[in-house]
C-alpha cells in the first residue's frame, strides 16, 4: 500500500472505531458518512471510494459500508465511461 492509501484507510478506520460503538449499524454508518462528507476533502473521500473497490483494502466492515454510501451519493464523482454517440 502507499502511503497515501494507508493514510486514507487508517483515517477512515479511526472514524468507524469511534462509531462501532453505536448499536444501530445505519445509523454508525450515517454518523461516518456525515463527518467524512463534512471533513475530508472530496478528492479524499474518492479515493477512499476507489480504495473500498479492492479485496484487500484494508477497511473494516463499517468503512467499507460509509464508503459505499458515499460514492451512491448524488454528486459522487462516477467514473468516466465511453460517451454516447449524441455526446461527440
Amino acid at each position: 500500500m502507499s502511503a497515501d492509501r494507508d493514510k486514507i484507510v487508517k483515517m477512515a478506520n479511526d472514524i468507524a472505531n469511534f462509531y462501532h460503538t453505536d448499536p444501530n449499524r445505519d445509523h454508525a454508518v450515517a454518523g461516518m458518512v456525515s463527518h467524512i462528507s463534512r471533513f475530508w476533502a472530496r478528492r479524499m473521500r474518492e479515493k477512499l471510494v476507489q480504495h473500498a473497490k479492492d479485496s484487500d483494502s484494508g477497511l473494516s466492515e463499517l468503512s467499507l459500508a460509509a464508503a459505499t454510501r458515499l460514492a451512491a451519493l448524488p454528486g459522487a464523482k462516477k467514473p468516466a465511461g465511453p460517451k454516447s454517440p449524441a455526446a461527440v
